[in-house]
């Protein structure tokens, strides 16, 4: 088992994405169990607790990542400022998380103001948030719901993970916003004058930013409007 332990820590360490049971599967052309595989990542867990890595459990399997501790070190090689993202877009994107299966007139109901449609396809450009299909009713409009990366970026390994519903304020959709953006430690929450903050506050002074821990999310999906 030890060649065995050494292979898959190779796969987990040099891989572009998480692993699932069935990828470290095929690695031994499904000589060892689930079971078995298992067992070999709960003895890597332990072989990696005293360093700057750790494996975690995400939705699409499993993965390396630095340590929460370890962010503001890393950020010393990477000093440069991430997309940021509106109160208005983690809000929705909140909203969607957390009343999945939703429309955007559900959403405009629950944030009491109008959502621009580019918000949403901001949040579908960078795979948070897919349509699942349609509502039966008038106009049969779409559906939306968050996405596995939206949980992979996220660090987390389902919807469960995140706050409890209940302890956020079921009507405060700022809140909501802050759990999803506190849903993980490698998950970071940056707000700039929040005194200035509203739903039709100016994206340029009012924004934030949500970032999955050891990747940089792509240029063109920042909010246009917001500093550089």
């Amino acid at each position: 088992m030890a060649q065995a332990l050494r292979i898959l820590e190779t796969a987990l360490l040099c891989g572009q994405q998480a692993l699932s049971l069935r990828d470290m599967a095929t690695l031994f052309q499904d000589s060892l169990g689930e079971e078995d595989i298992r067992a070999l990542l709960a003895e890597l867990e332990t072989e990696w607790e005293s360093k700057g890595i750790e494996l975690v459990q995400v939705a699409t399997g499993w993965r390396f990542q630095s340590r929460p501790d370890m962010r503001e070190y890393l950020d010393r090689l990477h000093p440069e400022k991430p997309p940021r993202y509106t109160r208005a877009t983690l809000e929705t994107l909140a909203i969607i998380a957390y009343r999945q299966p939703v429309t955007r007139g559900d959403m405009e109901d629950i944030r009491g103001v109008t959502i621009n449609s580019l918000l949403l396809k901001q949040l579908e450009d960078r795979g948070w948030v897919e349509v699942i299909g349609h509502r039966e009713a008038p106009g049969r409009p779409a559906l939306f719901a968050t996405t596995k990366q939206f949980l992979d970026d996220l660090g987390l390994s389902s919807l469960g993970d995140l706050p409890p519903l209940e302890a956020m304020g079921q009507a405060n959709v700022e809140m909501l916003a802050d759990a999803v953006a506190g849903a993980s430690p490698n998950a970071e929450l940056l707000l700039a004058a929040p005194e200035a903050a509203g739903d039709d506050a100016d994206p340029a002074t009012t924004d934030l930013a949500l970032r999955a821990p050891d990747q940089t999310p792509e240029p063109d999906l920042a909010d246009p409007a917001s500093p550089a």
